[in-house]
């Protein structure tokens, strides 16, 4: 245990709604987690081990924030995506999340993937596969960022008890 009473119980709930975040992704749940372990260091105080830690925590969200981007990416492109469309798509993903949240970037990013490939190939089957890639992308990183919570949280219960 380190630092204030009951701080581990706060941190921990605090991870828990993080957590909640990376199984319904409707904000960014490794984020959250992140935080609330800074959160940890900055009032318990960060020690050798608890620095080395929060630091292997911090490559964990950063991972967790891209890895999305990289495996949608890499299926999309395994399935015959352009790299422009992935890009285009990718792009759309962010304005839509940031204009329409919690599912605008879940419907545009796959819609704008569509018609960029459908523009590109002329084939409307051939651009759905593409879609495919997209969706198998989105399903390992799921599980991926949820795995990669799991550990974020695991490592902060090594620093705190």
């Amino acid at each position: 245990m380190n630092g204030a009473p009951g701080l581990e119980i706060i941190v921990f709930v605090v991870m828990l709604v993080g957590f909640l975040g990376l199984v319904l992704p409707l904000y960014p749940g490794s984020v959250i987690i992140w935080l609330a372990a800074l959160g940890y260091g900055i009032v318990g105080g960060f020690d050798v081990l608890g620095g080395a830690i929060f630091a292997l925590i911090t490559l964990l969200m950063l991972v967790s924030v891209v890895i999305d981007n990289i495996l949608i990416g890499l299926a999309s492109h395994k399935e015959g995506a352009s790299w422009v469309a992935i890009v285009l798509a990718l792009m759309g993903g962010i304005v839509g999340t940031l204009a329409l949240p919690p599912l605008g970037g879940v419907l545009l990013a796959p819609l704008i993937l569509w018609l960029a490939e459908f523009v590109r190939l002329r084939d409307a089957k051939a651009a759905l596969l593409t879609v495919r890639g997209l969706a198998m992308g989105w399903g390992l990183s799921y599980f991926v960022r949820l795995a990669l919570g799991v550990a974020m949280i695991g490592l902060w219960g090594l620093w705190a008890w």
